[in-house]
C-alpha cells in the first residue's frame, strides 16, 4: 500500500489549504485531492509527484512511501 504524505508536508511548509498549494505546484485541484485523499495513488503521474517534490524541495521518498500490508 502506497502512502502519502501530503498534508504533513503541507503544514511543514505552512500552506493552509490546496487552493495555495494549486497555485504554488501549478497542478489542478483534482491531481492534489487524489493525492490528499489517498485514493488512487497508484494511478498519480510522476510528473506530478515531481512538481510536489519541488514545490516542498523534498524527496519522492518523502511525499510517497511504501506499507506494507499485514
Amino acid at each position: 500500500m502506497l502512502k502519502c504524505n501530503i498534508r504533513a508536508l503541507m503544514a511543514e511548509h505552512r500552506i493552509d489549504d490546496i487552493t495555495e498549494l494549486m497555485s504554488l505546484s501549478g497542478l489542478s485541484r483534482n491531481s492534489i485531492n487524489k493525492l490528499y485523499r489517498e485514493t488512487n495513488i497508484e494511478t498519480t503521474k510522476l510528473e506530478t509527484l515531481f512538481k510536489l517534490c519541488d514545490t516542498f524541495n523534498c524527496k519522492l521518498s518523502d511525499l510517497i512511501e511504501y506499507v506494507p500490508d499485514k
